[in-house]
Parts: C-alpha cells; structure tokens; sequence
C-alpha cells in the first residue's frame, strides 16, 4: 500500500525559543505529537497529518480550540491561527516564520499576558415588542400593512422597515453607551463588531490583561444585573486574541 502524503498543520504561533511540551492531539481518530518548529525567539505549534483538505466541521473546530486553549495554558503569549492550515513541510513553516518575524516581534508584547473576552447582548422578544409598542407610528403603519395587500403594502413595508430599524439603531446605541464604552475603559482594546442576528444589540470582543480578569467579569456580571429583565448576555472566553490580529500566512518561495 502506497502510504500517504504527510503535511504539517498548524495551530498557533508563540513566543518561545526552546521546545516546549503540548502532549498529543486526537486529529481524524488518530493520537498525534503535538511539537513547535522554531525561528528567533518564534515558534509555531504544529502537528503532522495526512496532506489533504481538513474541513471545518464542529469536531475538527473543537479539537483546534482546545489545542490553542492548552497552549495557551502554558504559554501567555499566543497568536491564533485560523483553522485549516497545512504546509508541505517543517522546512515551510520555517520560511512561514521568518516571513512573519517582524509582525510577530511587533504582536508578542502587545498581547503577552492578555487574553479575549467576548460579549455578545441579545435583546429579549417581550422586551423588543414592548419598545416597538411604545413607538405609535410603527404600530399604525404595521396595522396599515397589513391591512393591504403584497403589491399595495410595498412601500408601506419598506418604510416601517426604516422605522424599525431606526428604533434598533437606537436600542444598539444604549446598550453601546451604557455597556459596552464602560467595559471598553477597562479593557487594553476593544472591538464593536457587526450582530449576527436581528435581535443582537451588540457583539463585542474584548483585549484585558489576565490579571485584571475577575475585576472585569465583575464588571460584566454589575451590566448583567443592570439589563437581564430586557436582555440575554453570551459572555465567552477566555480565548486568543482573534479580533485584534491580522495575519495573512503565506510561504514565499526563494
């Protein structure tokens, strides 16, 4: 049998000039080495698979995860790297590195000893439809739509969508006031991304040094306890800092 192809994939960068020990990995059913291939005072995380595409499935993002999170547990200066990544050989990765040696010099000491912390608020049915109801002129022109018919209520609903969207404007701007610049203040950096739904008030991601990070949960449990009657919190992390790196990676061939 003619044996397969190997490539190395890749989970994260570190600062780290000797080898450092992440035990094994459970990748496609098989117990793989974790180990680090080295340039400068920058590694890479790495293991060994079978050259092929890896697709991003929820098995194979878990098990990406919880590698970057072990590492991160032994190492606080980790730059992510997005799943799916495999070279062709160590011999890449190392020319991977070097290329990325004068970003990564310039990320470690702004991300040693932080981590992310995310923040997702989602606005409550009852409450969203209370404050819909506290609004008149979106109330008639729902009513005014739907008493026509599709052809006749076009522009009808195409001006109660502004209205709506007005109103969620607004609501996203409290919460971003009342929330998300007090988290921000005691953050090192801070992120307002775009919702990913329609009741998402605000999707935050959060740069805070790992010493600070009881003081901020307290932070997000006293916003919690301010909104949990109108609003759901997804408080997530701690994870790399994701959000507030830009890697693009490429090999260049000499």
């Amino acid at each position: 049998m003619e044996q397969q192809e190997t490539g190395i994939y890749i989970f994260c960068g570190v600062e780290a000039t000797n080898e450092e020990d992440f035990g094994h990995v459970e990748f496609e059913g098989e117990k793989r080495a974790i180990f680090t291939i080295h340039y400068e005072n920058a590694a890479m995380v790495a293991t060994e698979v079978p050259m092929k595409i890896y697709h991003p499935n929820k098995e194979n993002l878990m098990m990406h995860q919880q590698v970057i999170s072990r590492v991160m547990d032994k190492n606080d200066t980790v730059i992510p790297i997005s799943f799916g990544n495999v070279f062709n050989s160590k011999g890449d990765v190392e020319v991977l590195l070097q290329n990325l040696h004068p970003q990564f010099t310039e990320l470690f000491p702004k991300i040693k000893g932080k981590i992310e912390l995310g923040l997702k608020v989602i606005g409550k049915k009852e409450w969203l439809e209370k404050r819909v109801n506290q609004h008149p002129e979106i109330d008639e022109m729902t009513r005014t739509v739907q008493a026509k018919s599709k052809e006749a209520g076009y522009y009808d609903r195409i001006k109660l969508g502004g209205k709506a969207q007005e109103l969620f404007n607004q609501l996203q701007s409290e919460v971003k006031t009342d929330i998300f610049e007090q988290l921000e203040e005691k953050a090192e950096a801070a992120k307002d991304n775009d919702p990913i739904s329609e009741t998402m008030l605000l999707n935050a991601s959060f740069l805070v040094d790992r010493e600070k990070e009881e003081e901020f949960d307290e932070l997000v449990n006293e916003a919690h306890e301010r909104w949990k009657e109108q609003v759901e919190f997804n408080y997530t992390g701690p994870w790399p800092a994701y959000n507030f790196i830009n890697i693009r990676l490429t090999v260049e061939e000499a």
